[in-house]
């Protein structure tokens, strides 16, 4: 559907001429939730293996230490911390969820508005704006291509999120509806990452450049550096050149009626979210039914989630995070499903071993992504019949603000148990009340 000339620059048109007090308030407020989540996820993912592998190599590089490292001690450049930042906020899986499109709206987005918020005067309620803005125009853009996108097998959290976070950025400094456009040019360019990544360190660089590419995207162009007039739907853009021929009614159509920031849901569980309903299964069950012996256990559940975590053997950490049979067998065999769950340690646990190969996944197409039945086979001879129509943490079944608290204290409890986060939960349900958020990200940081 490429009959729509100027697509692009209608949107970058819609982003310059909304206003901050066209955000209702309880947009407003689910910003704040994403941005609570965000922190908590970066939290639990800024001391892993790729995040310091990463980091040792972009040090050397850096001329500067403008920038926070969530969780660390050390500063940065403010390219290399929306980098860092945003492969912290996405190395475990535990990220917020936009449901239609699959993308992890957050942890490209987020960073580069944090960075910029140690490079010039940002205020909360600013911050708040920028992050509905940015959320808005990767899920705009991902919807136009959803499903296929994704089921190709393009990253849909980076190759949308460098876009998301041009425009948010854009928006932040002030950019005119010609220079957003030029921003989107750069980023579109750069818009790139692969599922067969999912699993590796791999994925890591993708989310991490979408973070770093679209805050540079927006400063470039603020400068002067241009782009096509057509970087989207033009006949050698973006959607042409991923091979996925795009219903162009979703980039624009409808703007400021809804605000997609508002169907973000938030997992409870490091991993990928098409498991989280099998895990509620799983868990609820293994808590009822402690030292009971499991044979076999059979999950059915929508398409996506044999596309993504039919993985019975696995020999990462990482890759476990995309495994149903693995978050399945740690569930049973540890009655948690925590990020130590999904650890090179869980994975080698013979036990947890064993128990995986006894996982069978079944595709059901009518299944809704958020639902699924487990039926779990124990030594007795009994079958325990399990199911749910809505996963923790979906957007019919949302995670309380309380909740939200509660998956920030617990990875700052695991990071460090003498950082005290309860300032910067409050910071956060107060940010449209603060004038200017460079120290934000400094909250995070352990003092001992």
């Amino acid at each position: 559907m490429l009959e729509r000339p100027k697509v692009t620059r209608q949107l970058a048109q819609h982003i310059v001429d909304t206003k901050r007090e066209d955000i209702p308030a309880e947009v407003m407020h689910q910003a704040k939730r994403s941005l609570m989540n965000y922190f908590a996820v970066a939290l639990a993912g800024c001391r892993t293996a790729p995040v310091e592998i990463a980091l040792a190599t972009l040090a050397p590089f850096s001329g500067g230490r403008q920038a926070t490292l969530v969780g660390r001690k050390e500063r940065i450049d403010v390219l290399s911390a929306a980098f860092l930042n945003a492969a912290s906020a996405n190395v475990y899986d535990f990220c917020d969820t936009h449901t239609r499109t699959v993308i992890h709206p957050t942890a490209p987005v987020v960073p580069p508005l944090l960075a910029l918020a140690e490079l010039r005067r940002v205020s909360g309620p600013d911050l708040l704006f920028g992050t509905v803005i940015a959320n808005e125009v990767e899920a705009r853009i991902g919807l136009a291509v959803s499903p296929k996108h994704y089921s190709m097998g393009w990253h849909i959290t980076s190759t949308c999120g460098v876009l998301g976070a041009a425009a948010g950025v854009g928006k932040l400094i002030g950019l005119d509806a010609e220079h957003i456009l030029w921003a989107l040019g750069s980023a579109a360019t750069q818009s790139s990452g692969l599922c067969e990544c999912l699993g590796t360190a791999s994925k890591s660089a993708s989310v991490g450049n979408a973070a770093r590419n679209g805050l540079l995207s927006a400063l470039l162009a603020e400068k002067g550096f241009d782009g096509p007039s057509e970087p989207l739907a033009g006949v050698q853009g973006l959607y042409n050149a991923m091979g996925v021929p795009p219903d162009l009614f979703f980039l624009t159509e409808g703007w400021g009626e809804t605000w997609q920031i508002m169907e973000t849901t938030y997992k409870p569980y490091p991993c990928g979210f098409v498991i989280n309903p099998v895990l509620d299964c799983v868990l609820d069950w293994r808590r009822k039914h402690q030292g009971v012996e499991v044979t076999k256990v059979v999950v059915r559940g929508n398409p996506l989630l044999a596309d993504r975590t039919d993985r019975p053997v696995v020999n990462s950490g990482r890759l476990s995070q995309v495994s149903v049979q693995h978050a399945v067998a740690a569930a049973l065999t540890r009655c948690k499903a925590g990020p130590e769950e999904f650890s090179d340690e869980c994975v080698a646990d013979t036990d947890v071993a064993a128990l995986r190969g006894k996982v069978e996944v079944v595709r059901d197409a009518s299944f809704a992504v958020i639902a699924a039945v487990v039926d779990i086979a124990t030594a007795d001879g009994k079958v325990h019949h399990l199911s749910t129509q809505a996963a923790r943490g979906s957007e019919v079944n949302p995670l309380s603000d309380e909740a939200l608290e509660t998956k920030l204290r617990n990875a700052a409890e695991g990071l460090n148990p003498h950082l005290d986060v309860a300032p910067l939960v409050d910071a956060v349900w107060t940010l449209d009340k603060n004038a200017d958020v460079a120290e934000l990200c400094s909250l995070t940081v352990p003092r001992s």
